[in-house]
């Protein structure tokens, strides 16, 4: 069986296969996921514990469909901020914003990288804002998702 080693944990076959039956449903019984991979449930759910446990499998969640609750427009937004010692309180200031799904400390052009839901671009124009409101925010620049083409989780 060949394995990989991620940051001291070691995954087999069976591992791999346990975690992508989830990642494609986290709702896979047991039973569906033994039955899959050859071995008993009670195996299955040992291996799942220790997969938590290490830290592998962070948590087990439902996707929101965020257009069937009405936010249709996805963004991406390039933070500037005045100096990078304004990262924290600005990351805490973004956190009050819940239309904030994402934020990325990055190199380049930006301080800040967000991802951004809104309902439609008025909603956004009030969001970035917002955004630029903040202390240390100098400027923006927003890109407006067309089509999300790919969509997906690692698989290693």
């Amino acid at each position: 069986m060949k394995s990989a080693t991620h940051y001291g944990y070691q995954l087999d076959s069976v591992d791999k296969e346990i975690i992508y039956m989830l990642m494609d449903n986290a709702k896979t019984s047991l039973a569906q996921i033994s039955k899959n991979v050859g071995i008993s449930t009670t195996a299955v759910h040992q291996r799942i514990k220790k997969l938590e446990q290490a830290g592998v499998i962070e948590n087990s969640i439902s996707f929101l469909n965020p257009r069937k609750v009405g936010y249709k427009v996805v963004s991406y937004i390039g933070v500037y901020l005045e100096k990078p010692s304004h990262y924290k309180d600005a990351v805490d200031a973004f956190k009050q914003i819940n239309e904030i799904i994402e934020a990325h400390y990055t190199t380049g052009n930006y301080t800040v990288f967000l991802k951004v839901l809104c309902r439609d671009n008025d909603h956004l124009m009030d969001i970035i804002n917002q955004i630029q409101s903040l202390k240390g925010v100098t400027r923006t620049e927003t890109f407006i998702s067309l089509e999300q083409s790919i969509n997906r989780q690692l698989k290693v």
